[in-house]
C-alpha cells in the first residue's frame, strides 16, 4: 500500500502542476481583449506584422510572434527580439513566449502558428491560442508528408487553427479550396470572410518600403474592419511596421564596367520563395521594374539535399518564368541544364556558375553583368537560400552601394 501511495504522489504531483500552469496560461490568455491565430503556406510572417501594427497603430497594446525567416516576439513598440532556442522548436515556446512577454497592460496577441503536424496545430489552437479570429493566408502545395497529398487535404490540416465561434478570415480563393474552408467554418461556428487582391487600392500600396502583397493588406484591413479601426489609421500602422527579414526589397546597383557605361542591376532576392505559384506571383509583380532594355537574369540555386527542387524549378524557370538567362548556382548543374534545354530553352542562354565549375566572384560578375550586353539587368535569386555562391550574391549586394526602390517608384513609373 506504501508503495501504491508513493507512486500516487509522483503521479499527482507533475498533474497537478500541470493543471495549475494550463490554468494560469488560460487566465492569461483569456483576459486579452484580442485574440488573432494566423496560418497558411506562404505569407504567415508579413501578415502577422501587418495585422500587429494595425493594432498598435489603434492604440493596442499588443504583442506578437512570428517564425518566419527568424523566429521573433514583436514587442509593444513595434521591434524585434530575437528568440533564442536552447534546442529543438517545440509548440511549448508558444506558452513559454506568452508568459513570458504578456503584461497586465497587455489587451491584443497576434501569433503565427509555428506547427506543421496538423494534431499539434489543434493543439496550438485550443488550448494555447484560443482565437476570435482565425487567418488563413493561403493553401499550397508544401509539406506534403504530414499535411496530405492535395490541395484540398492541406487546407484540411492548416484548419485546425479554425477558431470556435469566431471569424476566420482567408485570401484563398481557389474554388476548389474555398468550399472546404466554408464547410469547417460552420462546422465551428466560425464565420468565413473571404478577401481578394482588388479589395486593396494600387494608390494604397504605394506606403510600403518593400514589396508586399496586396492579399495580406486585405486580411490585415478586414481585422481592422471588424474591430472598429479606421482603414487609414490601419494603412498606416502596416506602413510602419518592421517587415520580416526575408521579405522582397528591390534595390540598384550600379556595377562598374570597364568597357564603357555601368550597368545598373535591379536585385529581388527571392530565395526563400520556394513554390512555383508564388514565384510566378512574385516574378509577375517585378516585372514593373522592368523596361523594353532590361535583361531578366533569374538565378536557380540549388542545395546539395534537394535535388528533387532543383529539377522542379528547372521546369518552372524554363516553362512558366519569361526570362532572357538563367544562372546555375550550387548543386545539380548538368541535371538541371539537361532539363532547361529538354524544355526549349537555349543552351546559349544558361550560365552554369555553380560548383561544376566553381567560379571566382570575379568570373561570376563578368559573366552575370557585364557580359550580358545589357545596361540594365533585374535579377532574381530562386529555390533555395544556402550554398556558396548565393552567399557570396547576398554579402556583395548587402555592401553594395545601393539605392532602395519604393514601391510608389514602380507604380507611378
Amino acid at each position: 500500500m506504501l508503495e501504491l501511495a508513493v507512486a500516487a504522489v509522483f503521479l499527482l504531483v507533475p498533474l497537478g502542476r500541470w493543471l495549475f500552469a494550463t490554468q494560469g496560461h488560460r487566465r492569461r490568455v483569456d483576459a486579452l481583449e484580442v485574440r488573432v491565430h494566423v496560418n497558411g503556406i506562404r505569407g504567415k510572417s508579413s501578415v502577422t506584422r501587418c495585422i500587429a501594427g494595425v493594432l498598435r497603430e489603434a492604440g493596442y497594446t499588443t504583442i506578437a510572434k512570428t517564425t518566419g525567416s527568424a523566429a521573433v516576439v514583436i514587442d509593444q513598440e513595434g521591434v524585434d527580439q530575437p528568440i533564442i532556442r536552447s534546442g529543438p522548436a517545440t509548440i511549448l515556446e508558444q506558452i513559454e513566449i506568452i508568459k513570458r512577454w504578456l503584461t497586465p497592460e497587455t489587451n491584443a496577441l497576434v501569433i503565427e502558428c509555428m506547427a506543421i503536424n496538423p494534431n499539434y496545430q489543434r493543439v496550438c489552437e485550443r488550448q494555447i491560442v484560443r482565437s476570435q479570429i482565425g487567418v488563413l493566408t493561403n493553401v499550397r502545395e508544401d509539406h506534403q508528408d504530414v499535411m496530405g497529398e492535395t490541395l484540398p487535404e492541406i487546407a484540411e490540416s492548416l484548419l485546425n487553427t479554425c477558431p470556435l465561434n469566431g471569424v476566420l478570415i482567408t485570401a484563398e480563393i481557389n474554388p476548389q479550396i474555398v468550399p472546404v474552408i466554408q464547410r469547417i467554418a460552420d462546422s465551428r461556428g466560425t464565420e468565413l470572410v473571404v478577401v481578394r487582391a482588388e479589395d486593396v487600392d494600387p494608390a494604397e500600396m504605394r506606403g510600403f518600403r518593400h514589396i508586399e502583397f496586396e492579399e495580406n493588406v486585405a486580411v490585415g484591413l478586414e481585422v481592422a474592419r471588424r474591430l472598429g479601426i479606421d482603414r487609414e489609421v490601419a494603412l498606416q500602422g502596416m506602413y510602419t511596421a518592421e517587415p520580416d527579414p526575408g521579405v522582397l526589397r528591390v534595390e540598384n546597383t550600379l556595377i562598374p564596367n570597364p568597357k564603357g557605361e555601368p550597368v545598373t542591376v535591379t536585385w529581388a532576392n527571392m530565395f526563400a520563395v520556394n513554390d512555383r505559384e508564388s514565384t510566378i506571383f512574385v516574378m509577375e509583380r517585378l516585372k514593373r521594374f522592368t523596361t523594353e532594355d532590361t535583361a531578366v537574369v533569374a538565378i536557380l540555386n540549388n542545395r546539395p539535399d534537394r535535388q528533387q527542387r532543383a529539377v522542379q524549378f528547372a521546369d518552372i524557370a524554363s516553362v512558366d518564368l519569361d526570362t532572357d538567362y538563367l544562372v546555375t548556382f550550387g548543386s545539380f548543374e548538368r541535371v538541371v541544364t539537361e532539363r532547361l534545354l529538354a524544355n526549349g530553352y537555349p543552351q546559349e542562354r544558361i550560365l552554369n556558375l555553380g560548383n561544376d565549375r566553381n567560379p571566382s566572384w570575379d568570373e561570376i560578375v563578368d559573366e552575370m553583368f557585364l557580359n550580358i550586353g545589357a545596361k540594365h539587368i533585374l535579377l532574381c535569386g530562386l529555390v533555395n537560400i544556402h550554398t556558396h555562391q548565393a552567399e557570396q550574391m547576398m554579402e556583395f549586394f548587402e555592401h553594395a552601394e545601393t539605392s532602395e526602390l519604393l514601391l510608389a517608384d514602380a507604380v507611378t513609373s
